[in-house]
């Protein structure tokens, strides 16, 4: 065999074998960069809604100390949560300015973790209205929505863990 021809033998065989190797190398690498990193960058946010449907006010500490567990357990963890308190039934005194028994706690809730939701039921905040012939102050930053049960079922239609403290 020629000199010449053992050249083109083995560019032969370079080109044919170890260029796509390289290539294939080199695509797993970046492949495996892309998928480390979308990894890391998908963090899923939890979302859990706690309902109140009683006046008791140890059950509405416990749905916000419960609320303040898991914004401090999700955090350490660097981990996204977004809480909603739902209130409907006796349970709207908790957001009432003329009632509530943790107007403290929610006011301390608030200034802390500002995106914590507070929703009372509409449906009984007009009940009390028509019933106690005033409109119902509420505490800083509730919301009303329709129908407390309503809002309750959308959050888990929507993957959002109930919680009932």
């Amino acid at each position: 065999m020629t000199y010449r021809r053992k050249m083109l033998v083995g560019a032969a065989f370079v080109a044919a074998f170890v260029g796509p190797l390289c290539v294939t190398l080199a695509m797993t690498d970046a492949g495996s960069a892309s998928l480390k990193a979308s990894k890391s960058v998908q963090v899923k946010t939890h979302r859990i809604v706690f309902q109140v449907n009683s006046e008791d006010p140890t059950i509405m500490r416990h749905a916000i100390t419960n609320s303040l567990n898991a914004i401090r357990g999700y955090s350490e963890k660097n981990e996204p949560v977004q809480i909603e308190i739902v209130a409907y039934g006796p349970g709207v005194h908790m957001f009432r300015a003329d009632t509530s028994p943790v107007k403290d706690l929610l006011k301390f809730l608030r200034a802390n973790n500002p995106d914590v939701a507070l929703s009372m039921c509409g449906n009984t905040k007009a009940i009390m209205e028509r019933s106690e012939g005033h409109p119902l102050p509420l505490v800083d930053g509730a919301q009303v929505v329709p129908f407390g049960v309503v809002r309750l079922v959308e959050l888990q239609e929507a993957g959002w863990s109930y919680m009932r403290p």
